[in-house]
C-alpha cells in the first residue's frame, strides 16, 4: 500500500483504490466470472464511522414503473441490490472528510431469478487526505456540479447565484448559503486560503496575474493588501472596455495599491495567466497556478483546476515571469524565460518542469505534449475546454492519431464541433458539455444550464498515469499554437504517478457524468429496428441463462477492445 495506491486479490478477484483529489476510483479484475456473476456491491465506512454504507446505482435489474420514469440519473438503487455492472467506479463523497476511507467489494451472483447472493468480498483502506504532497505542492478541482442532479437536490437548481452578465459580478450580492463553496469544493479552499494568509502577514507582498476577475470576494481580499499587491490584468477585447468588470477591479486596487502598482496588458493577444505569487522581502516562496480564473464562472460553474506549489524554486521562476510582463510585456516573446523549458528538481519531490508563454514558437511547449501522447504506452486522458478551436498543430495531430491507437483514451471537451468522439471500434473516446446539454434527456434537461459560457475549463493530458513514465500538463494554456505565440500562458509538466492519478481520476468523473446522460439519451430516443429498446439499455442485465442474453462482462473480455483495456487498466 503507497500513500495513493492500494489492492488485493483473493480466489481471482481483484479490487483495486486510488487516490484522487477528494475522491477515489475503485478498479475491479475478475480472471474467470461465473455464469451467474451480475456485478459489484460496493460499501464504504468513512473516517469516523463505525458503519459501511451501500454506494448506489443509478439502475436496477427491474422497476415498479416505466424505465423512462424509473431512471433519472439519480443514484437511488442501493448496489447490494443493484450492483455495479462496470469494473470500475468513482466514488465522490458528497461531503468528504480527512482519513482513511474503508471501501468493500463483493462479487454478486443471480443463481435463480431475483435472488442475489454474495460471493467473494475484498475490504481496503484509502486516505483521501487533501494534501497532494505537504509542504510541495497541492492540487485541487472545482465541483462542476452546477448542472447536475446533486445541485438539482442540494439547492433546487437556483440560478441567483452567479450575476447574468460578467461585468456585473463586483456589484453583484452573493446568497448567504454554503452553495459557493460547495460548487468550488478544493479549489476554492486553495484559492481563498492563499489569499487570507498573505493578508493576515503583513511581511507578504502578493503579485497577481489575472484574466477574467468579477468575483467580488477575491478582489475584496486583495484590495486589503493595500500597497503590498502588484497586479498585471487583462485588457483585451471585452475586458478593457471602461465598464467592464476587470476595469472595475483596476480602479479599486490603484485606489488601494497605488496607481503605478497595477498594471494592463494583453501580451499579444491575452494576458492569460490566472496567478498568484506570495513573496517576502521581495523573494518569493508560494505560487497559485492552473486553470481558474478568479471570476464567477471559473470557480462556480467551470470544471478547473488549481495547483499551489510551496517550493521557492517554483515561485521565483513565476516571480521572475511577472517582473518581466510587468516592466515590459511587449518583449517577453524575445526574452530568456520564454525560449525554453525550466526544469525544477527539489530533494523528495517529483520534477516539475514549466514553460512561459509567448514564445516565438509553439513548437516549444506543445511538442512535449505531442510526443507525450504519441509515445503513450498504456492510457491518455485529457480534458481541453476549446480543443474543438484548435485546426491543426502538435496537439490536435496528437489527439486526432490517439483515436485509432489501440491505447486506452478518454477526452472531455466543452463543445465537440468536428471532433471524432467515436472510435474505430464504436466505442466512445471524446464527450462534451454543450452538445449533451441540448440533447439530455429529463431529468438533465430540466437542470439548471450555469448561465451563458463554457462548463468544461480544464486544459489538462495525462498520460500513462499508472506506469513510472505517467505525466501530466496543465496549466493555463490552452495547448493551441496561437495561444502559445500570441498569449501570457503557463504549461507545467509534473513527472508523477500520484499526481497523474489525480487528474486522471478527474478525466475519469467527467466523463462518466457526461457519458451516462449520452447513454439515456440514446436509450430514449425509441429503439430502431433489430436494436436494444430502452429497458434493455438501462435495465441491468441478468445472468443469460435467466436472461438469454449475453452476460453483461462479455464485452470487457474481447481481446484488444477498448473495455478490455478499461478492465485492466484500473485493477492493476
Amino acid at each position: 500500500m503507497s500513500d495513493f495506491e492500494n489492492q488485493d486479490s483473493k480466489n481471482g478477484f481483484s479490487m483495486k483504490l486510488w487516490r484522487g483529489e477528494r475522491m477515489c476510483l475503485l478498479g475491479f479484475d475478475v480472471d474467470q466470472p461465473e455464469p451467474d456473476f451480475v456485478g459489484f456491491a460496493i460499501e464504504c465506512r468513512s473516517p469516523g464511522s463505525a458503519e459501511f454504507f451501500p454506494l448506489r446505482n443509478r439502475l436496477a435489474f427491474s422497476y415498479d414503473t416505466p424505465v423512462p420514469e424509473a431512471v433519472t440519473g439519480a443514484r437511488k438503487f442501493l448496489s447490494t441490490n443493484a450492483p455495479f455492472q462496470k469494473f470500475r467506479w468513482v466514488h465522490f463523497p458528497f461531503e468528504p472528510k480527512p482519513g482513511g476511507y474503508t471501501y468493500r467489494a463483493t462479487k454478486m451472483h443471480m443463481p435463480q431469478d431475483g435472488k442475489l447472493v454474495a460471493g467473494t468480498a475484498i475490504e481496503l483502506q484509502i486516505s483521501l487526505d487533501s494534501v497532494t504532497y505537504h509542504d510541495f505542492l497541492d492540487v485541487g478541482f472545482t465541483r462542476n456540479f452546477a448542472s447536475s442532479q446533486a445541485y438539482a437536490e442540494r439547492y433546487h437548481n437556483r440560478p441567483d447565484i452567479i450575476p447574468n452578465l460578467a461585468d456585473d459580478g463586483l456589484s453583484f450580492q452573493k446568497v448567504s448559503e454554503d452553495v459557493y463553496d460547495w460548487l468550488g469544493f478544493e479549489a476554492y479552499d486553495l484559492i481563498f486560503q492563499f489569499l487570507k494568509e498573505a493578508v493576515a502577514d503583513p511581511s507578504v507582498e502578493l503579485d497577481v496575474f489575472a484574466y477574467d476577475l468579477n468575483e467580488p470576494d477575491i478582489v475584496a481580499q486583495l484590495e486589503r493588501l493595500g500597497p503590498r499587491l502588484r497586479a498585471v490584468i487583462d485588457d483585451s477585447k471585452g475586458h478593457g472596455n471602461d465598464d467592464s468588470a476587470e476595469s472595475q477591479a483596476v480602479e479599486r486596487l490603484r485606489a488601494s495599491a497605488g496607481a503605478n502598482q497595477v498594471k494592463r496588458t494583453h501580451f499579444k493577444n491575452l494576458q492569460h495567466h490566472k496567478v498568484f505569487i506570495a513573496k517576502r522581502q521581495g523573494q518569493p516562496f508560494k505560487v497559485l497556478a492552473g486553470s481558474t480564473n478568479f471570476s464567477f464562472r471559473g470557480l462556480y460553474i467551470q470544471a478547473n483546476n488549481v495547483l499551489v506549489f510551496y517550493a521557492p524554486e517554483v515561485a521565483e521562476l513565476f516571480g521572475k515571469v511577472f517582473d518581466t510582463a510587468f516592466a515590459n510585456p511587449s518583449a517577453f516573446t524575445s526574452d530568456e524565460l520564454a525560449s525554453k523549458w525550466y526544469l525544477v528538481l527539489t530533494q523528495g519531490n517529483p520534477p516539475v518542469h514549466l514553460c512561459f508563454s509567448p514564445h516565438k514558437s509553439s513548437n516549444l511547449s506543445l511538442n512535449p505534449v505531442r510526443g507525450a501522447i504519441d509515445q503513450a504506452a498504456s492510457s491518455v486522458l485529457y480534458s481541453v475546454a476549446f480543443l474543438n478551436q484548435i485546426k491543426s498543430g502538435p496537439t490536435k495531430d496528437a489527439l486526432d492519431r490517439l483515436m485509432t491507437r489501440p491505447v486506452f483514451s478518454y477526452g472531455v471537451v466543452d463543445s465537440r464541433g468536428n471532433l471524432e468522439v467515436k472510435k474505430p471500434d464504436g466505442s466512445t473516446g471524446l464527450v462534451d458539455f454543450a452538445y449533451l446539454a441540448k440533447t439530455a434527456p429529463e431529468p438533465f434537461k430540466s437542470e439548471w444550464s450555469g448561465g451563458k459560457g463554457i462548463n468544461v475549463h480544464h486544459k489538462f493530458v495525462v498520460t500513462d498515469f499508472s506506469l513510472p513514465s505517467a505525466k501530466v500538463f496543465t496549466g493555463s494554456s490552452n495547448l493551441a499554437p496561437s495561444g502559445e505565440e500570441k498569449n501570457g500562458d503557463h504549461l507545467i509538466m509534473i513527472e508523477d504517478r500520484k499526481i497523474a492519478t489525480g487528474y486522471a481520476i478527474e478525466a475519469l468523473r467527467i466523463f462518466d457524468h457526461l457519458h451516462f446522460r449520452s447513454r439515456m439519451r440514446d436509450a430514449l430516443k425509441g429503439p430502431k429496428k433489430g436494436k436494444a429498446t430502452a429497458a434493455d439499455k438501462l435495465t441491468l442485465r441478468k445472468p443469460t441463462a435467466i436472461s438469454g442474453k449475453a452476460a453483461w462482462f462479455e464485452w470487457y473480455y474481447v481481446a484488444n477492445s477498448q473495455r478490455e483495456r478499461d478492465r485492466k487498466l484500473f485493477s492493476r
